[in-house]
């Protein structure tokens, strides 16, 4: 499929624009000095499918489409947006927008399709790859045969999520690149309640970059009910949970939403320009142990963190971010990289045409080391397992987090025993990379289900690790 022809009808076949009125607004922004200018055209198709109690819950579609027009001078930023894609209005935008740059320079350019980079998942429309009365009946399939695995299921609710999302970029160097972004997503949660009516629940998920097929592939989507149910009925034998200082196991896959928090954010380039990251600074130094390798990757197929392009048109790419302990460098978009004399990463993203772009991650990981897991296991003699979470929050500048274990349990003497409940970690990012003494070769990425926020913006993202052993983390109990 041509990607650009693809998604230039589906954005402008009902308007007044074309290439040359891109042009002719793209002009408007060049006639002011500035250092990037870029237009960002969006169409979005979105629907959403809940079940709760056996009943449907809603079943809800929603388009939407506009442009954002930007320019940015020195480190200062114009931005206007329009939901309504036409040209009087965008050169308006255009007009507002320059009102940041001061010297004219008269520059015209001339828009041309950009091709050549890999896509990184199919240019489908996954909203039309099922039909609805087919959507219903999966959920209901899912609520049924999750119902019957435990008489203490109490209740069952099955969310169905697709967005078709179509992007066509406009910058100041001539460029016009596209992209068409699918992405689909299933989450199962499950309530459990024993005799004494003790309440607890699990959740489990996935997603990718793709159609809802995807779900159907082995009775994937019987698995996530199933997993649910286990880690409801784990928490419903779960002890209160000790505190102290102990060593902590964290397991493969979606624990790595700790490295993305507690980490990830801090080595985002806009922090590290400001001086506000507790990384700012240190690239060439060391801030974890040489066991560790972490990296962003927007290029692994199919995943949810994934893009072919950024949200500014560049290609995204695999950074390493701290290589054998030693920081390599930062996340970029356009703007922070220029100021800092480096390039971007591709990792300008925004959540809509509504907001201007920024770095954030995509797939963010570490990567396998040589141990193995029940090795790991085996080498503690008291200690906490950590095996999912459900949130956490860090604070940028000073690194400190807290994060909340949906799923633990004690190890002792070697062995992972009693599930407990109420733990949480509390450390400071760059100080708890040091102290990885065990990293395992059971590398996994999380299931699909990452959506990361930062200023009022939230975009998917991928995250993951292998089994990390960590001396002497502070962990919070509920123990009496």
């Amino acid at each position: 499929m041509d990607t650009l022809k693809h998604v230039q009808h589906a954005i402008l076949a009902h308007t007044d624009i074309q290439y040359a009125q891109i042009e002719q607004i793209m002009n408007s922004l060049l006639s002011v000095k500035v250092d990037e200018a870029d237009i960002y055209l969006q169409s979005s198709h979105f629907e959403s499918w809940s079940m709760e109690g056996g009943i449907v819950k809603e079943g809800s579609h929603s388009i939407e489409q506009g442009a954002g027009v930007r320019v940015v001078s020195g480190d200062k930023t114009g931005f206007a947006y329009t939901d309504r894609i036409e040209l009087a209005l965008l050169l308006r935008a255009a007009e507002n927008v320059k009102a940041i740059a001061k010297h004219g320079q008269q520059q015209q350019i001339r828009v041309q399709p950009t091709f050549g980079w890999p896509q990184y998942y199919p240019a489908v429309n996954p909203l039309k790859s099922y039909a609805d009365q087919d959507k219903v009946a999966l959920l209901q399939k899912i609520d049924s045969e999750t119902r019957k695995l435990d008489h203490r299921i109490e209740d069952v609710m099955v969310s169905l999520v697709g967005a078709y999302d179509n992007v066509l970029i406009a910058n100041q160097n001539g460029n016009l690149v596209a992209d068409v972004r699918p992405l689909v997503r299933l989450n199962v949660t499950v309530i459990v309640v024993d005799k004494n009516g003790r309440r607890e629940r699990g959740s489990m998920g996935g997603g990718t970059r793709d159609v809802y097929d995807y779900f159907l592939h082995g009775d994937l989507a019987l698995s996530y009910g199933q997993e649910a149910v286990r880690q409801a009925l784990v928490n419903l034998e779960a002890e209160a949970a000790p505190a102290g200082t102990m060593t902590v196991v964290l397991g493969p896959g979606w624990p790595g939403i700790l490295l993305h928090e507690a980490i990830g954010h801090g080595l985002e380039g806009d922090f590290n320009r400001k001086g506000t990251s507790a990384f700012s600074g240190r690239v060439g130094e060391r801030v974890a142990s040489d066991l560790c390798t972490v990296v962003d990757d927007g290029t692994l197929q199919g995943r949810r963190g994934s893009l072919s392009i950024d949200d500014e048109g560049t290609p995204t790419e695999n950074t390493v971010l701290i290589e054998k302990g030693i920081l390599k460098g930062y996340l970029q978009d356009k703007l922070n990289a220029r100021l800092m004399g480096v390039k971007s990463t591709g990792n300008g993203r925004r959540e809509s045409y509504q907001h201007l772009p920024m770095p954030r991650m995509t797939n963010t990981y570490m990567l396998a080391g040589a141990s193995d897991p029940a090795e790991i296991i085996a080498s503690v003699k008291h200690g906490l397992y950590a095996k999912n979470f459900a949130g956490g929050q860090v604070d940028i500048t000073s690194g400190k987090f807290v994060f909340s274990a949906s799923e633990a349990y004690l190890i002792e003497n070697g062995k992972i025993t009693r599930p407990v409940k109420g733990a949480t970690l509390v450390g400071n990012g760059p100080d708890v990379l040091t102290k990885v003494s065990m990293v395992g070769n059971d590398l996994e990425l999380d299931s699909g289900v990452g959506t990361c926020g930062k200023d009022g913006q939230s975009v998917p993202v991928g995250v993951g690790q292998p089994t990390l052993k960590i001396d002497g983390i502070t962990v919070g109990g509920t123990q009496v």
